[in-house]
């Protein structure tokens, strides 16, 4: 007999505004106790250092999640000029100080070569692997290493405040695997400056933004009212540039099964033509409930990912 999972069935999205000092892995353990839900995961980490926007996952959800790898992001970040950590944040021990302030015209006139795509380090100080090793474990105990340049995709970045002569306000749109303190580094160096980064938040992943963000604070004054599922997004929130199939009672049975259903030619034509370049994914709905992620091959709907949901 298989084990009862423990907790209960909470199928949705969570846009969580994550606070300062809260790692990600810890606000997700506190969102799947609040909702007191069998599964949880999360779209994305977070440092602890910033702020802002977590989606996580609760049960079916968790299905969609590398879907939001690929989600465009935006963050807001502040660079204090003057001073360079080896962490590149303000926790960092000095590395390099400095009386070179640029003005924000200097900044303007670089930024733009950091726009588009390109090749970008990642901080010593990340979790990428490094013979098995996290990257931040062998930078704290002092070992010397190096990480290879990866090509990385900067969407848009604008100067948007310069509250005074040692800090600048920057605000972009990225692609996955960019790094804000790599960006903060690498200006800093052709600007002729010391600088790290003294504030971050994230403002938006894909569909997920301030606008539909809640506040642990806020969840907690739900749950204390029985109204903690008023605290969801549905599951198909990180679907929304995926096209849409409406299906049958009978096509719906078939893609539970695990079974693919055959389409009509002008609905295979009208998904084509709304499908990104390169991708194959349709979602399939019966009524306003999500049945499946499907792939779109040869005239079929093959089920990839099914959903129990009601």
């Amino acid at each position: 007999m298989a084990r009862k999972k423990k907790g209960d069935v909470v199928n949705g999205w969570v846009c969580l505004d994550k606070p300062y000092e809260m790692g990600s892995t810890e606000a997700v353990t506190k969102v799947r106790r609040l909702f007191n839900a069998q599964k949880a995961g999360h779209a994305g980490t977070l440092d602890p250092l910033a702020s802002g926007i977590l989606p996580i996952a609760l049960g079916e959800a968790t299905k969609t999640v590398p879907f939001m790898m690929e989600a465009q992001k935006v963050y807001r970040f502040t660079i204090h000029w003057g001073i360079s950590t080896d962490s590149i944040d303000r926790e960092g021990e000095i590395i390099g100080r400095s009386d070179v302030r640029p003005s924000v015209d200097q900044v303007k006139a670089v930024l733009p070569e950091f726009i588009g795509d390109i090749e970008q380090v990642p901080p010593q100080f990340s979790a990428i692997r490094v013979n098995g090793e996290r990257a931040y474990d062998l930078a704290r105990d002092g070992a010397e290493f190096e990480l290879e340049a990866r090509k990385v995709t900067i969407h848009e970045a604008a100067v948007t405040d310069a509250p005074d002569a040692d800090h600048v306000e920057i605000t972009m749109r990225t692609g996955k695997g960019v790094y804000v303190r790599s960006l903060a580094r690498d200006l800093a160096a052709r600007l002729g400056a010391e600088g790290h980064v003294s504030a971050l938040r994230r403002e938006a992943v894909g569909p997920f933004s301030v606008e539909n963000a809640v506040t642990l604070d806020f969840l907690l004054d739900l749950a204390h009212k029985g109204d903690a599922l008023e605290g969801l997004l549905p599951v198909s929130t990180a679907l929304d540039d995926i096209p849409e199939l409406a299906v049958t009672d009978q096509d719906a049975f078939s893609l539970r099964q695990g079974r693919p259903i055959v389409l009509l030619p002008r609905q295979v034509e009208t998904l084509k033509s709304q499908l990104p370049a390169g991708s194959r994914t349709v979602s399939a709905y019966l009524g306003q409930t999500l049945v499946a992620l499907c792939s779109l091959r040869a005239g079929r709907l093959e089920p990839d990912r099914v959903f129990n949901l009601s």
